[in-house]
């Protein structure tokens, strides 16, 4: 009843507005950021915003922003600074930040002095209270803060989904862990889980309306169910999601090494779905630089998980996230990092330099490598991952996979997507035949990419 209350008392201020009020709402970060931005975008619409990719055009601007790294928050201070010249000429824009940056001090601290004109401030666990949050600053109010986490976002929130056959689907949210380098468990709170009826009702909505690709999401997806009154673990959510007939793929993200287990690979290589991939982010190659960043696990355990999944299917594919430069790590320590991803090879690596987060443990630690030294571990990092990505995707040649269209180049007459392993393939193809699934034969390979040709439409 009182949402109701709030939502009409906005559109009677919206109704007094000269022309059609607009919102634009733009997502920084990592893929749970951009999942809340549909939601976002969902309330904003269901108040009367229109929708607009033209903040110049908007009465409120929300930029939904991530705090895991300092560069991608400067980032966001900049593109802020760029909005105030839009407000002077619009004094009825409100500015908001929204997200896990909302919740850092500092960061409130630097906008209250330096960007005044920002309004709202929306932290990662209140979502929900955008409406009144909105309405405050419409009767009166100077500066609005809603930083308290709510539990897990209202299940009736509505969304505006960016894509039609892609979809984000959390399934829980905020991290137990505390590695010390990561700024999250701070900012997104403990671990929540949603319930799996949710959940299942969620995807299989989607998947009845033609979604294609349905992205699980978490900090950690491996602590699902820890909390809940039905006794249930992601092994087996993935398993009564797979039920759910279609045909579409089931990708999640992201995996702690500690807690993925042989039977989450047993029921990705029995499902009929799920993609025979897996991201599981190491980090560091040595096990004394492990124990400094608190990821509770070795670089052996790490690869006992490794060497059972490839005994058990040789093509299943890995990727990982690395941090280079982590305040102690020394060149023995690299030299680790680099005979791990030997090793392991990785289809993929999503490479980091370390980037100092205020209140976390790491922040404080003495740096043992130049930053010099650091860039050249990088530069040597990326060089020797290409090259194994290149001769590793050479065991595709010749096989046939099963592929979804992402993406069209005119120019090119190519279209991109990935298939079950998780690989991006590249074929010939139309801006018609994205969203599309179909069977194709690997032809060729790239050290970010394969490339084939379609054998059914």
């Amino acid at each position: 009843m009182q949402k109701t209350i709030i939502r009409e008392r906005i559109r009677a201020i919206l109704n007094t507005f000269d022309h059609i009020p607009r919102a634009h709402v733009q997502s920084f970060g990592c893929q749970l950021n951009f999942c809340d931005g549909e939601k976002y975008k969902g309330v904003l619409q269901d108040l009367g915003y229109e929708l607009t990719e033209q903040p110049e055009n908007a009465d409120v601007i929300l930029f939904n922003a991530c705090a895991v790294r300092a560069h991608a928050e400067s980032r966001v201070i900049g593109r802020l600074g760029t909005l105030k010249p839009i407000k002077e000429q619009n004094p009825r824009l409100i500015v908001g930040l929204c997200g896990c940056m909302a919740e850092e001090e500092e960061v409130r601290a630097l906008l209250k002095k330096s960007y005044p004109f920002v309004k709202l401030i929306l932290g990662a666990g209140a979502m929900e209270r955008l409406p009144e949050s909105l309405l405050a600053i419409y009767e009166g109010e100077k500066r609005h803060e809603e930083l308290e986490f709510s539990g897990l976002p209202d299940e009736t929130l509505p969304t505006v989904r960016d894509s039609v056959f892609q979809a984000s689907v959390p399934v829980m949210y905020g991290c137990n862990n505390f590695c010390t380098y990561c700024i999250v468990p701070y900012v997104r709170g403990r671990e929540r889980s949603r319930t799996p009826d949710a959940i299942e009702q969620e995807v299989r909505s989607l998947i009845e309306k033609g979604c294609r690709e349905i992205l699980l999401l978490g900090q950690n997806v491996n602590s699902y169910g820890r909390g809940l009154e039905e006794e249930i673990d992601f092994p087996a959510l993935l398993q009564r999601l797979d039920r759910i007939p279609g045909d579409y793929f089931i990708r999640f993200m992201s995996s702690h090494p500690k807690d993925a287990t042989p039977k989450l690979i047993d029921t990705m290589l029995q499902s009929e779905h799920i993609e025979h991939h897996l991201h599981l982010p190491v980090q560091c190659g040595s096990n004394r630089v492990l124990q400094e960043m608190n990821r509770r696990y070795t670089t052996e355990k790490y690869l006992e998980l490794i060497d059972y999944t490839r005994k058990k299917a040789p093509d299943f594919g890995f990727s990982s996230d690395l941090i280079v430069g982590f305040p102690t790590e020394n060149e023995a320590d690299f030299a680790d990092t680099m005979r791990l991803i030997e090793y392991v090879k990785y289809d993929n690596l999503y490479t980091f330099i370390y980037s100092p987060r205020s209140g976390t443990p790491a922040a404080e630690m003495p740096f043992a490598s130049t930053q010099e030294q650091i860039s050249l571990r990088m530069k040597q990092l990326l060089a020797r991952q290409r090259e194994i990505s290149e001769e590793f995707n050479k065991r595709f040649l010749g096989k046939k996979v099963r592929f979804l269209a992402e993406k069209a180049d005119s120019e090119t007459g190519m279209v991109q997507g990935k298939t079950r392993e998780g690989m991006m393939l590249e074929v010939p193809g139309k801006t018609e035949d994205v969203g599309k699934m179909w069977d194709a034969e690997v032809t060729g390979v790239k050290n970010w990419a394969l490339t084939g040709r379609i054998l059914t439409k």
